[in-house]
């Protein structure tokens, strides 16, 4: 077996999907999703070179994943990262929790509770973040029955900087003018709702009792701001039974870091360059909307500024 990088680049994986852009992931052509961090992205040079991330997690286990990963989730690398270019509305859509997803989808699915982090938005740029309090079960899977669901949606005004919590059961949607960080429960499993007109086909039809078996009519998620950080700051966005998401803030002065075994670190640049250093050597400079897996092994390193950055760090 190779011996494991102290860093692992990734191949992104492309979606294109209906309501993306053309201006952000691929300038020109249109882009709604990249995978910037998945089990099945591809790494990108090193000894591990063509392998999958979920094939490396499998043999590693916890000298990648670490320790706290391993303990919950077995050997899957257990988190999905993507960069979402919102040009029109998502579906309105619901995603079932573990025990929902073993249910209705099988042995060996996960549920997905996510968070966005609000990277660029249009003025005025909303979501839908639940359903309008007050509104009863019954009254929920009627409206869901009869295509009337969109009028007991709970908008949710957002800015850059902000950071919401979409738990598994909350009704939600992003909408147009919407650049978005998104880091989630390994799971693809999502209940279409209502779709805004848009024709059904084989591959984007509606999951009418899916999503009435799984849509929690209290649940409803909030924005909250990102922290003022001081120079080489670092400060937690949310934190979930699944991941931790931190943001790390420098304009000179480096981060220093350490996974210390529990759990892999995921980092994404969203402004300006940073510099990877693991035991005193340069591993190579991290720009904008570029993601690094750090495995767990790799303990203490650090991110110098060049001259200065922002990014995202998700853990377990």
């Amino acid at each position: 077996m190779p011996e494991l990088p102290g860093a692992l680049r990734l191949h992104s994986e492309y979606r294109d999907y209906v309501w993306g852009g053309r201006e952000r992931l691929r300038p020109g052509q249109l882009t709604a999703e990249a995978w910037v961090v998945y089990e099945n992205d591809r790494i990108d040079g090193g000894p591990l070179a063509g392998r999958t991330l979920g094939e490396v997690a499998a043999e590693q286990g916890a000298a990648l994943l670490g320790r706290r990963a391993v303990t919950r989730t077995g050997s899957r690398f257990p988190l999905l990262i993507k960069l979402l270019d919102c040009e029109q509305w998502l579906s309105l859509q619901v995603h079932p929790n573990d025990e929902q997803a073993v249910r209705l989808a099988g042995k060996g699915h996960f549920g997905k509770t996510e968070a966005w982090h609000i990277l660029a938005a249009d003025p005025g740029a909303t979501l839908i973040a639940g359903i309008r309090p007050g509104t009863t079960q019954a009254a929920l899977a009627a409206a869901i029955r009869d295509g009337r669901v969109i009028d007991l949606a709970e908008p949710l005004a957002v800015n850059p900087g902000d950071t919401v919590v979409m738990r598994a059961g909350t009704l939600h949607a992003l909408g147009p003018g919407l650049f978005v960080y998104e880091v989630q429960q390994t799971s693809d499993l999502t209940y279409r709702v209502y779709d805004w007109g848009r024709p059904q086909t084989a591959a984007r039809g509606l999951h009418l009792d899916q999503s009435i078996a799984v849509t929690d009519p209290a649940a409803l998620a909030s924005a909250t701001p990102a922290p003022g950080l001081g120079d080489g700051e670092c400060g937690v966005l949310c934190h979930t039974e699944y991941f931790t998401l931190t943001m790390l803030h420098s304009q000179g002065r480096a981060c220093d870091l350490d996974t210390a075994g529990e759990t892999f670190h995921a980092l994404t640049v969203i402004d300006g360059t940073a510099q990877l250093i693991i035991g005193g050597m340069e591993v190579g400079a991290l720009g904008e909307y570029a993601s690094v897996v750090i495995p767990a092994a790799t303990g203490a390193y650090r991110l110098e500024p060049a001259p200065a950055f922002r990014a995202l760090k998700a853990s377990v």
